[in-house]
């Protein structure tokens, strides 16, 4: 398994026998997602999802900290999965905990996921970033009328992620309007790894 050291934390894969960190990454999913919709509200459905990530398909990172005075404590999640044959992964999901955001985590987990996917001769990582709280200027309107000139002209209403990728490369190549129900749209990105 490879690691990643970051200041006092490292990356390493997520292993199916690996229960406590199981539990604290479906924490995770359910404190970050589980007011959407398309969340996971309980803890069930959390590692229901987590353990989904253990398939031969599937990519699953988690960057811990370890500290003198603590047992690790999983800080962050990254997964993906394999789609195209192996030439395009999903990223799926990203997640941070709250109070070590805006600290890195996120773009260390997906700087290294994308070394992970180059090494099994990934060329294409794309995601999707729903708006289903209405934080960029594509949610709450019928983007089909001039879909493209709206997604040029996007607009970051309430700190949605779509920036944060961006800034790690990532580009808008389209968007499903509607996708989580009238004016919620799914926001596609992705980023050429070769």
């Amino acid at each position: 398994m490879a690691h990643q050291q970051i200041a006092d934390l490292h990356i390493r894969d997520l292993c199916p026998d690996d229960s406590t960190a199981i539990q604290q990454v479906a924490a995770l999913l359910v404190d970050a997602f589980g007011h959407l919709e398309s969340g996971w509200q309980t803890l069930a459905d959390a590692i229901a999802k987590v353990e989904e990530s253990f398939g031969a398909d599937r990519i699953s990172r988690v960057a811990v900290h370890t500290s003198a005075q603590a047992a690790q404590q999983v800080v962050g999640w990254v997964g993906a999965i394999e789609q195209y044959r192996g030439h395009s992964w999903e990223l799926h999901p990203l997640v941070v905990h709250a109070a070590w955001r805006g600290q890195g985590i996120g773009r260390a987990l997906v700087k290294d996921l994308e070394t992970q996917v180059r090494q099994r001769g990934g060329t294409t990582l794309y995601l999707g970033t729903d708006d289903e709280e209405h934080r960029t200027s594509l949610a709450g309107v019928d983007l089909y009328p001039n879909l493209y000139r709206q997604i040029a002209t996007i607009q970051n209403l309430g700190h949605h992620p779509y920036e944060f990728y961006q800034k790690l490369g990532f580009l808008i190549v389209g968007v499903i309007p509607d996708a989580n129900g009238w004016g919620k749209p799914d926001i596609l990105m992705a980023k050429r790894l070769r």
